[in-house]
């Protein structure tokens, strides 16, 4: 039976140190693993099994060193080090709260938003919300250098991980180098990952802005409106000419991008 990942974090623990009883933990038996760590895989554990969600509060410091029976510096280690890796968040006078997650995509491999989501042990979906057939004319004649009246398509799509809007993907593609784009089914597949094999990738460019969300784009990813998004323009190159430009909204308040060079 396949387990969700909160469940396999809460089997880890209990594999690892046995069962929560609510009482002192003895965590000393395993000495190869470091008192600290054995005290953030609990917390994770009990972060991605849901007995705390984003916004609670955490057991004190003081209580869980006693419950583990170690110091609070050794705790106090452990809560540093999620609050850094921002699984917690610490607010001072108040006390150390699970952090809102933030997904994160790469800007170094052209990825689908669906891989991306999956990787992290989630449920990807999407929605469509737009799908057509149109004639070309300014600005879109100069973006794609084709005459006036030629064929692209377009769509506009909200993904979501684990049921939760994380990108409006507006998508304009050139007929040329996909001619099959309005037959797919997007709500099983992505752009991005029938781009991928039709008008396999040249080249690529992007650029990232902080825009306050329209109310359109804040209604599809469900946030308030003129909250601050995430704006990732692309423009991707096959076959010498341009194949697709996509407007990517994401929401600021849980998405971040990251990458290695």
């Amino acid at each position: 039976m396949t387990q969700e990942p909160g469940q396999t974090k809460l089997i880890f623990w209990i594999a690892r140190y046995g069962d929560f009883d609510g009482d002192i933990l003895d965590i000393r038996e395993n000495t190869e693993i470091p008192f600290y760590q054995r005290i953030k895989d609990y917390l994770l554990a009990q972060i991605h099994a849901g007995h705390w969600r984003e916004g609670d509060v955490i057991t004190s410091e003081l209580t869980l060193a006693r419950q583990f029976g170690v110091s609070r510096m050794t705790v106090n280690r452990a809560v540093r080090e999620l609050t850094s890796e921002g699984i917690l968040n610490r607010i001072q006078g108040s006390g150390t709260y699970v952090a809102q997650q933030k997904y994160q995509a790469t800007l170094v491999a052209i990825k689908s938003i669906a891989d991306e989501v999956r990787a992290r042990g989630h449920v990807h979906s999407s929605q469509v919300r737009l799908l057509e057939q149109v004639k070309a004319q300014d600005p879109h004649t100069a973006q794609f250098d084709v005459p006036a009246g030629h064929a692209l398509f377009h769509s506009i799509i909200v993904h979501f991980d684990n049921n939760v809007p994380i990108q409006v993907e507006d998508r304009w593609v050139n007929s040329k180098v996909a001619p099959d784009y309005m037959s797919q089914d997007f709500s099983v597949s992505t752009p991005n990952e029938y781009l991928m094999v039709a008008a396999p990738l040249q080249g690529v460019s992007f650029s990232i802005e902080a825009v306050e969300a329209p109310a359109e784009i804040a209604a599809m990813l469900k946030i308030p409106a003129k909250e601050p998004c995430l704006v990732l323009h692309r423009k991707t190159l096959s076959q010498d000419q341009v194949a697709s430009t996509a407007v990517m909204w994401y929401p600021g308040s849980r998405y971040q991008f990251a990458g290695n060079l």
